[in-house]
């Protein structure tokens, strides 16, 4: 395929017509149509449709210009690349794909430790649901998804989840709501507002059938798949709304939400899911070792990497000798003492 006729196809699709294709690229219009006749002609199919005084794409030529939109759009990042390579040197690109399912806070925790190698590290984060985010890992367009489940049987994908580790499930209400509920933890969930999260979410199936074997039934008010948005709507009083118990404070401070308590056997699960059954990504290895060492751990705030100091210029004049090196017996000591320090 001639790239060069790929290209003016995509202009004359994306700007509507030969013409404007042709006052954009400086090229004549006879020589844009040529072009596009010549791509069709090695695709065997017509990419334009007269409509009116303009042009249609077909249906090929829609599927073209997409596959085109891809093929630049890569070409783009290749060129960014290089420039950062020549730049900055050598930087390790970390592609992650994040559930929609997994909570922001969660999913942040679990990736920081990929940030604190010792080589310079570019993160690309995506947020889909599962079944995308694995169909692009198994094109190799993601090192890395974390899920809150597992790959499902129904999907046909080779690739491996690691449990990176498991939290307890809370039940949390606004202040207002806290106080108007009657009686103990759980039967006080029976009737109660909920805002419960969607089914296609671990959490979500697994929560429906601990309220089933407990034979409660929450006024169910609304159904997220954002658990952000779950909270937002929760923090204003709209239902009870979940979250992981080890972020119990967090929650407690950032929605100003009170901790009803803990759903006794129900678990909060986050997976890595990789086409590698023995890791090999730096990024990857420092996530999965991290999370199984010590899952969700509070870690210290991360500091920016560190700027290169430019030398000071040379100050011109007389060249004063060097003074003369401390004694062994005092570096000794200030040695050791900077050490226990």
């Amino acid at each position: 395929m001639n790239y060069k006729h790929l290209y003016y196809f995509m202009q004359v699709a994306k700007l509507g017509g030969v013409q404007r294709a042709s006052e954009q690229l400086h090229l004549t219009p006879q020589t844009i149509s040529g072009q596009v006749r010549m791509l069709e002609e090695s695709l065997g199919n017509e990419l334009f449709v007269k409509s009116g005084r303009g042009m249609a794409l077909t249906e090929v030529g829609r599927l073209a210009l997409g596959y085109a939109e891809e093929i630049f759009s890569t070409g783009s990042e290749l060129e960014e690349a290089v420039r950062e390579y020549t730049k900055k040197g050598r930087r390790l690109e970390f592609r992650v794909g994040v559930a929609d399912a997994v909570p922001k806070s969660i999913a942040c925790r679990l990736i920081e430790p990929a940030l604190q190698l010792p080589e310079p590290v570019r993160l690309v984060c995506h947020e889909w649901k599962l079944d995308t985010l694995l169909a692009e890992l198994a094109l190799h367009r993601l090192d890395l998804v974390i899920s809150d489940a597992p790959i499902p049987p129904s999907v046909s994908v080779r690739a491996f989840s690691h449990r990176l580790g498991a939290s307890g499930v809370s039940f949390f209400a606004a202040p207002a709501l806290f106080e108007s509920l009657g009686g103990a933890f759980p039967a006080c969930l029976d009737g109660a507002p909920m805002l419960m999260p969607g089914e296609e979410s671990a959490v979500g199936r697994h929560l429906r059938s601990w309220f089933q074997a407990r034979s409660l039934h929450p006024n169910v008010v609304a159904e997220f798949d954002d658990r952000a948005l779950a909270k937002e709507f929760g923090r204003r009083g709209a239902g009870l709304f979940i979250g992981p118990t080890v972020l119990s404070n967090e929650i407690e401070g950032q929605y100003g939400a009170r901790a009803l308590g803990v759903a006794a056997g129900l678990e909060d699960e986050f997976f890595a899911i990789s086409v590698e059954r023995r890791i090999r990504h730096p990024c990857v290895i420092a996530i999965t070792e991290a999370a199984r060492s010590d899952f969700l751990a509070a870690r210290p705030p991360m500091r920016p990497p560190a700027r290169p100091r430019a030398k000071p210029p040379a100050k011109a004049g007389k060249v004063r000798p060097s003074p003369a090196p401390a004694k062994a017996a005092k570096s000794t000591k200030l040695g050791r003492s900077t050490r226990a320090t």
